[in-house]
Protein backbone atom coordinates (compact mmCIF):
# COMPACT_ATOMS: atom_id res chain seq x y z
CA UNK A 1 0.00 0.00 0.00
CA UNK A 2 2.66 2.50 0.91
CA UNK A 3 5.02 3.60 -1.81
CA UNK A 4 8.27 1.62 -1.68
CA UNK A 5 11.53 3.46 -1.06
CA UNK A 6 12.77 2.66 -4.55
CA UNK A 7 9.59 3.93 -6.22
CA UNK A 8 9.55 7.03 -4.02
CA UNK A 9 13.16 7.82 -4.97
CA UNK A 10 12.27 7.42 -8.66
CA UNK A 11 9.40 9.87 -8.25
CA UNK A 12 11.62 12.32 -6.39
CA UNK A 13 14.25 12.19 -9.15
CA UNK A 14 11.62 12.66 -11.82
CA UNK A 15 9.84 15.64 -10.25
CA UNK A 16 12.70 17.36 -8.39
CA UNK A 17 13.29 20.95 -9.40
CA UNK A 18 16.96 20.83 -8.36
CA UNK A 19 19.51 18.40 -6.93
CA UNK A 20 18.52 17.16 -3.48
CA UNK A 21 14.96 18.46 -3.79
CA UNK A 22 12.60 16.32 -1.74
CA UNK A 23 10.17 18.88 -0.39
CA UNK A 24 9.00 20.99 -3.29
CA UNK A 25 5.30 21.06 -3.98
CA UNK A 26 5.78 19.11 -7.21
CA UNK A 27 7.56 16.26 -5.45
CA UNK A 28 5.06 16.15 -2.60
CA UNK A 29 2.09 16.09 -4.97
CA UNK A 30 3.69 13.40 -7.14
CA UNK A 31 4.39 11.15 -4.15
CA UNK A 32 0.89 11.72 -2.77
CA UNK A 33 -0.62 10.93 -6.17
CA UNK A 34 1.24 7.62 -6.31
CA UNK A 35 0.09 6.81 -2.78
CA UNK A 36 -3.50 7.81 -3.59
CA UNK A 37 -3.50 5.60 -6.68
CA UNK A 38 -2.23 2.65 -4.63
CA UNK A 39 -4.82 3.21 -1.90
CA UNK A 40 -7.58 3.57 -4.48
CA UNK A 41 -6.66 0.18 -5.91
CA UNK A 42 -6.61 -1.27 -2.40
CA UNK A 43 -10.07 0.15 -1.70
CA UNK A 44 -11.44 -1.45 -4.85
CA UNK A 45 -10.43 -4.84 -3.49
CA UNK A 46 -11.20 -4.17 0.19
CA UNK A 47 -14.22 -1.90 0.22
CA UNK A 48 -14.91 -2.43 3.94
CA UNK A 49 -11.48 -1.23 5.06
CA UNK A 50 -12.65 1.99 6.69
CA UNK A 51 -9.33 2.82 8.33
CA UNK A 52 -7.57 2.91 4.96
CA UNK A 53 -10.45 4.92 3.54
CA UNK A 54 -9.92 7.63 6.15
CA UNK A 55 -6.21 7.69 5.33
CA UNK A 56 -7.05 7.98 1.63
CA UNK A 57 -9.31 10.96 2.28
CA UNK A 58 -6.58 12.67 4.33
CA UNK A 59 -4.06 12.20 1.53
CA UNK A 60 -6.53 13.54 -1.03
CA UNK A 61 -7.14 16.59 1.16
CA UNK A 62 -3.42 17.18 1.60
CA UNK A 63 -2.85 16.96 -2.15
CA UNK A 64 -5.77 19.31 -2.78
CA UNK A 65 -4.28 21.88 -0.38
CA UNK A 66 -0.85 21.65 -2.01
CA UNK A 67 -2.37 22.04 -5.47
CA UNK A 68 -4.40 25.03 -4.33
CA UNK A 69 -1.24 26.63 -2.92
CA UNK A 70 0.61 26.06 -6.18
CA UNK A 71 -2.31 27.38 -8.24
CA UNK A 72 -2.47 30.59 -6.23
CA UNK A 73 1.29 31.21 -6.21
CA UNK A 74 2.60 29.90 -9.54
CA UNK A 75 -0.06 29.11 -12.11
CA UNK A 76 2.40 27.92 -14.78
CA UNK A 77 4.01 25.34 -12.47
CA UNK A 78 0.51 24.24 -11.42
CA UNK A 79 -0.64 23.71 -15.00
CA UNK A 80 2.56 21.88 -15.91
CA UNK A 81 2.24 19.59 -12.89
CA UNK A 82 -1.38 18.60 -13.42
CA UNK A 83 -0.69 17.94 -17.09
CA UNK A 84 2.34 15.83 -16.21
CA UNK A 85 0.47 13.82 -13.58
CA UNK A 86 -2.68 13.54 -15.65
CA UNK A 87 -4.90 15.00 -12.95
CA UNK A 88 -8.28 16.35 -13.91
CA UNK A 89 -8.42 19.82 -12.46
Amino acid sequence: MAVSKERKNEIIKEYATHEGDTGSVEVQVAVLTEDINNLTQHMREHSHDHHSYVGLLKKIGHRRNLLRYLQENDLERYRALIARLGLRR
